[in-house]
This record gives C-alpha cells, structure tokens and sequence, in this order.
C-alpha cells in the first residue's frame, strides 16, 4: 500500500499563490495516475490537474493557466502550484493515486481564499 500526505493549504487573499505537496510513501515512478482532486462545501469532489498514464498532465478547465502540476522523483513527492487564486478555488485539496491497482486518497488539506 502507498501512504499520500498533503501539505501547504492554508488562508490567502484573491489573486495570492499556494504551492500544495504530496508526500508518498512509495517511488511514485511506480505509481500511476496521481493527481489532485477538490472538494468545496456542498459540492462533488472534482478534478483539478493529474497526470496520464503517459506522463502528460491534465488539468480542469476552471484552473488551466492558474495551476501547474509536477513531480520530484528524486522527493517521491507531487505538487501544486496555484496561482492567481479565486474565492472559488477554496475547498479541501486532495492527492490520489494509483497504486499496484489500488486507488489511495490522501487526508486532504484545507484552501481558502478569502479576504
């Protein structure tokens, strides 16, 4: 199993940067599909950028230009930068992989944007 610890959320005003980090416990050149995932109060928990299968990222259209996804192999660690932050944008952040076929979530981390 793979253990995804995820750090950096916290409080920022509108238009302020965050850089959100997901620890794995496992190489995560072994994992597949990570990614970051939110959810707001009330609402579905969404996608919010992940990488293929083929090593391309993905991101929602809500956050592309905003937030560039990236991994440190050498860490085992996956990250979030978010740029240009929107009250929209605040919610619980969460990492998610794939591993030996398994899906794991992290504990999540709280965003709020606000002034």
């Amino acid at each position: 199993q793979v253990q995804l610890v995820e750090s950096g959320g916290g409080l920022v005003q509108p238009g302020g940067s965050l850089r959100l980090s997901c620890a794995a416990s496992a190489s995560i050149d072994s994992i597949n599909a990570m990614g970051w995932y939110r959810q707001a109060p009330g609402k579905q928990r969404e996608l919010v950028a992940s990488f293929t299968s083929g090593g391309s990222t993905n991101y929602a259209d809500s956050v592309k230009g905003r937030f560039t996804i990236s991994r440190d192999s050498a860490k085992n660690t996956m990250y979030l930068q978010m740029n240009s932050l929107k009250p929209e944008d605040t919610a619980v952040y969460y990492c998610r992989a794939v591993y030996v076929s398994r899906l794991y979530w992290g504990q999540g981390t709280q965003v709020t944007v606000a002034s």
